[in-house]
């Protein structure tokens, strides 16, 4: 029987981190999943043997205690392959292990795993199996492209899962990365417990007009160069239809201007409502006419006199 190296199976350093771990287990998940390789036995295999490696590796007490017997496999296979025997002689070099309970506490609940373990850690397995509460399967998330219309007004949205149709209701409000649990409909359990969760996270897409910044929406409105230093009406959008807004006299670009309650909804109810910011983008006049230049020729000699 071979030592397995669980660091080479996931393709990570000893030093990886939680997260290098994680990354490479997922990745790895996917690759080799049952449901992405009907029928293929060697995929299988491959699958259990992953999940091996990140049942130990992915928990801090277990990696702990697999980085103290990795060191020591060779004492171990020299004692003859009694755990008990090899842990009080303290691995024939001296060192005292303390493994609090039942070694075989350190893996899932028999059957799933490798020879190695069934080995090395079998004895009392059959006991700790019958005690120990069954696990839920692993959570799923998967990401579902929404407007940001659906995101104001609410929708439902029909998508196929696992083979199957599901529906689902986004409220009004929706935020971007908000998620929306599915019970039951994740991974199944290998161990006998419930299936775990799928996860929808919603992810709105970019508005030709809007931005959204918090419960707000701001837009940039053209504004005239005659309108911006006289005053005036300019129609601008907004989640339910056109208005018109006021601008003052003498507004510079990038002056905002409120409009209250033209904003994304606060709450799936739609009583309270963020504020629409509108932007004023000044517009410059072009190809201006003789007379035109002329006028603007005289207004600028008034205001170098009025100075």
């Amino acid at each position: 029987m071979n030592y397995k190296d669980y660091y080479k199976i996931l393709g990570v350093n000893k030093n990886a981190t939680e997260k290098e771990i994680k990354k490479a287990y997922r990745k790895l998940a996917k690759k080799y999943h049952p449901d992405n390789n009907k029928g293929n036995k060697a995929s299988e295999e491959k699958f259990k043997e992953i999940n091996e490696a990140n049942e130990v590796l992915s928990d801090p007490e277990k990696r702990k205690k697999y980085d103290t017997l990795g060191a020591n496999w060779q004492n171990y296979q020299q004692g003859g392959g009694d755990w008990q025997q090899y842990a009080r002689q303290g691995g024939n070099s001296g060192q005292t292990f303390h493994f609090e309970g039942d070694p075989s506490e350190f893996f899932g609940s028999g059957g799933d795993f490798s020879s190695f373990f069934e080995t090395f850690f079998g004895q009392g397995q059959q006991q700790r199996s019958s005690r120990r509460a069954p696990r839920k399967g692993q959570d799923v998330t998967a990401s579902l492209p929404i407007t940001l219309l659906e995101a104001y007004e609410g929708s439902k949205r029909t998508f196929e899962w696992k083979g199957k149709k599901m529906r689902i209701s986004i409220k009004p409000g929706t935020k971007d990365g908000q998620k929306i649990r599915i019970k039951g409909k994740g991974e199944p359990s290998r161990f006998g417990g419930p299936n775990g969760d799928l996860y929808i996270i919603m992810q709105i897409q970019p508005d030709a007009r809007f931005q959204r910044k918090g419960d707000d929406l701001v837009y940039s409105a053209p504004v005239s160069l005659y309108t911006a230093i006289l005053g005036g009406k300019v129609e601008v959008p907004t989640m339910t239809g056109r208005v018109k807004l006021t601008v003052p006299k003498g507004s510079e670009t990038e002056r905002t201007v409120r409009l209250k309650g033209k904003g994304m909804p606060k709450n799936a109810q739609k009583s309270q409502f963020g504020d629409l910011l509108v932007k004023l983008k000044v517009k410059l006049p072009h190809s201006l006419s003789s007379e035109e230049e002329a006028l603007f020729r005289k207004l600028q000699k008034i205001s170098e006199k009025s100075r």
